[in-house]
């Protein structure tokens, strides 16, 4: 099982694609990363600027087909502080529902903090300690205490590096009375949360983020390190940051892009994550940090294999994307998979059996089989009118791979596989094409059998043998059990089919 986890960060864009081993394992398949700097003026205005939202969707798109290349699953999103923060946020979120065709999460800055401190414990050799993990993203830091097993404490300070780039006014260099109101800000943001860190107490530090690696990476090659493209698990003393922190205070952008391991997209903010960290280290009284490549990204999958591990197995065993995307959303609403894998056999084998009567094609086959996975998720929401909640949930969850008619089509079999079929009468049913109605009308009944067939959902019947007359079609219900209830729950539905293939539809014991 392959999953994708995109993070959408204040300062870049990243996604990382995994291929699930275990419920506790996973390989690295590709790693991508854009800075579109989303939260820059963000701080100050309370927007996010069209054009940031425009190269923002334009990423995720493009991340959502490279995903789609990998055969990915699954896709987690989640935005942050930058998208908390605006007003138009969720603007933002609703053009990524519908023009990247994803589900964005609107994560808190505790959540955030956990899901960081999860990356770090699998990420970092953690002994009989309390670690403190640091990590400086655009508009926010977070700060989290734990050890092996448990988190004693996490939140997030309003402290990242465009945040404190709108403070300063967007110039370039600060002098030293800026740098000194600064320091006050920064220590005003932070000061209660890390008292509540001092007191409950920590062994050591691990730094997180882009800022914090690409500081490191910098102390590392002017220490002359031999692979200083290799940060995690490398500790930096802190009078190594202080006087990487001074150099860059003094250099421009441009010089500040000049030096090892700060890249050119980093060098106008790089500067305030500088002073940003070692003023955070200072308060504490550490004497060095600890870097880790974990991310909040890495995190989201933890998380998610944590929550799903249960499920990756079964979702793992369908023959395709689509299949897969089935087999979630049944899950996400609590549906037994084998009462329905049961209803998708039992509707194949009267699909394959009636095929010389209805003449359609591998395309209608596949639909009722997925269709048969999912038609009964309503009910999770509510008895009462389960069909029509099903269309609904169907239509608005994001079932990836198919294209925006078998949503439609797939929900519309949701809505019609139980009381009254597919009529003129209602008004959904009108608005539809001529081959959109007798595709409908087709799979609808040969679905509303299906389901009947299994009225007590104890999946007693085995096979059918449909027998075709000139006027009539017999369907024989063979299974070691009393199949009564099935047969009289499935005559009851045979309307729709028979009105379809246009012959009077007789179900009897085999």
């Amino acid at each position: 099982m392959n999953i994708a986890a995109i993070d959408i960060g204040t300062n870049s864009i990243h996604m990382i694609i995994v291929k699930v081993q275990t419920r506790t394992s996973f390989d690295i398949l590709i790693q991508e990363k854009s800075m579109v700097k989303l939260g820059v003026g963000v701080f100050a205005n309370k927007e996010l600027s069209q054009e940031a939202m425009d190269l923002g969707v334009a990423t995720v798109q493009r991340y959502v087909q490279l995903a789609d290349q990998y055969g990915v699953d699954d896709i987690i999103v989640s935005a942050t502080s930058a998208t908390r923060e605006a007003k138009n946020g969720r603007e933002f979120l609703d053009r990524l529902i519908h023009e990247a065709s994803v589900s964005p999460q609107l994560i808190s800055g505790k959540e955030e903090a956990k899901l960081i401190f999860l990356a770090v414990r699998e990420a970092i050799a953690i002994k009989k300690e309390n670690i403190l993990v640091l990590d400086i993203g655009g508009g926010s830091t977070e700060a989290i205490v734990g050890d092996q097993s448990h988190i004693h404490f996490g939140n997030s300070m309003k402290l990242g590096v465009l945040r404190l780039l709108d403070y300063t006014g967007g110039h370039e260099k600060i002098d030293a009375k800026s740098q000194k109101e600064l320091k006050s800000h920064i220590k005003q943001a932070s000061t209660l949360i890390l008292d509540k860190i001092k007191k409950i107490g920590f062994d050591r530090v691990i730094g997180t983020s882009g800022t914090i690696r690409a500081l490191a990476e910098a102390c590392l090659i002017k220490a002359d390190n031999p692979a200083p493209e290799v940060v995690n698990a490398e500790t930096i003393p802190i009078k190594e940051l202080i006087k990487l922190r001074d150099r860059l205070l003094k250099a421009s952008p441009q010089e500040r892009g000049e030096i090892p391991g700060i890249s050119e997209n980093r060098a106008d903010a790089i500067h305030l994550g500088a002073l940003l960290l070692v003023e955070i280290l200072q308060q504490l009284e550490a004497t060095s940090i600890t870097v880790s490549d974990a991310s909040l990204r890495d995190g989201m999958i933890i998380n998610h294999i944590d929550k799903h591990g249960l499920k990756i197995e079964e979702v793992s065993l369908g023959k395709n994307l689509k299949e897969k995307s089935c087999i979630r959303l049944a899950m996400k609403y609590d549906t037994d998979l084998s009462e329905k894998r049961h209803v998708m056999g039992i509707a194949l084998q009267l699909f394959d059996q009636l095929k010389d009567l209805h003449g359609a094609d591998n395309y209608e086959r596949d639909l009722i089989g997925y269709a048969s996975l999912i038609y009964d998720i309503g009910s999770f929401v509510a008895f009462q009118d389960f069909h029509k909640h099903g269309r609904y949930l169907i239509k608005n969850s994001q079932l990836r791979g198919f294209t925006n008619e078998e949503v439609f089509l797939l929900g519309h079999l949701a809505r019609y596989h139980r009381k009254k079929g597919p009529s003129k009468r209602h008004k959904k049913f009108r608005k539809l094409e001529k081959h959109q109605k007798k595709r409908l009308g087709l799979l609808a009944g040969i679905l509303r059998i299906a389901v009947g067939l299994d009225k007590t959902k104890n999946q007693w019947v085995q096979n059918v043998y449909c027998i075709n007359k000139e006027e009539q079609l017999q369907i024989k219900v063979f299974g070691e059990e009393n199949l009564d209830l099935e047969i009289w729950e499935a005559q009851r539905y045979a309307d729709t089919l028979a009105k379809y293939l246009k012959k009077e539809i007789v179900i009897i014991p085999g």
